[in-house]
């Protein structure tokens, strides 16, 4: 007798948020056949990437759970990663005439890109735009294995006029809620003496956008991450002094060069007081009197409007219990988050994550039982504490092969050997040529186009992918 296949499962399912890890999910939840409605608290699709020029009454330092501006992009921000690799495994990210055809393009063409992607798959017609979710919670919460039901209360805004907004509340039952709201909008600070009484200006990074402001100013810019560094050049274009503030004076050979080149532009140790007049003490005994102190100290993870009734918790930046930096075991596969993990080519990634939830939904597969993924987090954590790593780096993966295994789960294809050696050769380049990295490269690197170009990643479609020699000519 030949066994019956289970019937595929169709859910309703609420993605929350349309940038790129909600896009891809809600798209491949569609593929398999779900209900699908996104919640969108921005205007338009893209997330980070739709650009937010006003950052008038946001808190400076970020301390409102809810904020009020999602996108932490600052107007001349251009793409640490090519755009070859970017792209979804089946939507490449191509060069279009009349737009940024750089291979390091900036912010508004992944934007366009983005754009692109939900007209192709008509996924705009999923979205609810302008609205912003409240509260998600579980309607019942019994054994694991159980159909899960989630209720999720959002807050519609209409604008009325020029200078009034209506409100509208809603409410809803499903089945699952994937969770794809980033991780770059809610600031991460330090703690450090004397901030609560220095009287000059003092913001996070996330709502820096043009360096104008800081013309002829004094400016501390704490954190020596690559947004510090590349604040640190925009400003020393205007700003009288740019103290670039690092927890470590190891620093790169590119961005040695960078000091050297520019004479405004200090490299400081840790803050180790600030003093009421405006002066800043570095734990070296060095002082520089500022008028403005920038924040690029990070993100952290935040969900104001889950309640899982303590089952998820951010801990130091590490959201828990996640089977595979996705399901908390118990909750799982009706709860789900895309988009949690860093340091990876982003957006294979994310699609990969998204295919393995939706067919766990949709019953086509099936998760390990409790007890095993419990036992698998605390491995990874184990893992993680035997290194020496602190627990914020919990999400932090950095490895081809780890998300080559991820996607196995659903016989995701692995990344090319094209795109992993592009992206290796960018991080060389960055750390010797900081300034440069982006415009300039090596024959190395042309040849790997030239592959990248031939493969079926780019030919699929069936476009004309424009030669080699005329997409770059502007080099």
């Amino acid at each position: 007798m030949v066994s019956e296949k289970p019937a595929v499962q169709s859910k309703h399912v609420c993605v929350i948020g349309a940038g790129p890890s909600g896009l891809v999910a809600a798209r491949e939840l569609r593929k398999e056949g779900h209900s699908v409605v996104v919640l969108e608290q921005s205007h338009d699709i893209g997330g980070q990437w739709l650009y937010e020029p006003n950052v008038e009454g946001e808190d400076p330092l970020g301390r409102n759970p809810f904020l009020k501006v999602h996108s932490s992009m600052y107007e001349s921000l251009r793409l640490l990663s090519a755009r070859e690799i970017m792209g979804f495994t089946d939507f490449p990210f191509l060069v279009k005439k009349e737009r940024d055809m750089r291979r390091f393009p900036g912010h508004r063409e992944v934007l366009l890109y983005l754009q692109d992607f939900t007209e192709w798959f008509g996924l705009r017609e999923l979205i609810r735009f302008n609205t912003r979710v409240e509260y998600v919670g579980m309607v019942d919460y019994g054994e694991f294995g159980k159909d899960l039901r989630w209720v999720v209360k959002s807050k519609e805004i209409f604008t009325k006029g020029d200078d009034e907004n209506d409100e509208k509340m809603g409410e809803e039952v499903f089945d699952a809620v994937v969770v794809a709201t980033g991780h770059y909008s809610h600031p991460k600070m330090p703690s450090i003496k004397g901030m609560g009484t220095w009287k000059r200006k003092q913001f996070h990074s996330h709502i820096y956008r043009v360096p104008e402001p800081f013309r002829n100013e004094v400016v501390v810019v704490v954190g020596n991450s690559f947004s510090g560094q590349d604040i640190s050049m925009e400003l020393a274009e205007v700003a009288r002094e740019v103290h670039l503030s690092a927890k470590s004076l190891d620093i790169t050979e590119g961005l040695s060069k960078v000091l050297d080149k520019r004479h405004n532009l200090y490299l400081r140790p840790q803050i180790d007081s600030l003093e009421e007049d405006g002066t800043v003490l570095f734990v070296d005994g060095s002082s520089a009197v500022a008028d403005t102190i920038l924040y690029c100290t990070g993100y952290s993870y935040a969900f104001p409007f889950l309640d899982t009734k303590g089952i998820v918790a951010v801990d130091d930046d590490r959201v828990g219990p996640l089977y595979e930096h996705t399901f908390p075991p118990s909750l799982a596969p009706s709860l789900s988050f895309v988009g949690i993990p860093r340091k990876i080519i982003g957006f294979p990634f994310f699609e990969s994550q998204a295919k393995w939830i939706a067919q766990l939904l949709s019953g086509k597969r099936m998760l390990p039982p409790l007890k095993e993924m419990m036992q698998s987090i605390k491995d990874f954590y184990n893992s993680i504490d035997a290194a020496g790593l602190p627990k914020h780096n919990t999400h932090d993966i950095g490895n081809f092969e780890y998300c080559e295994r991820y996607g196995d789960n659903v016989e995701f294809p692995h990344l090319e050997q094209w795109r992993k050696e592009l992206c290796v050769s960018t991080i060389l380049n960055m750390l010797v040529n900081l300034e440069t990295f982006r415009d300039s490269w090596d024959e190395g690197d042309e040849k790997l186009l030239q592959e990248a170009f031939q493969s079926p990643h780019f030919t699929q479609l069936g476009s004309q992918v424009l030669t080699f020699q005329s997409q770059f000519e502007r080099r």
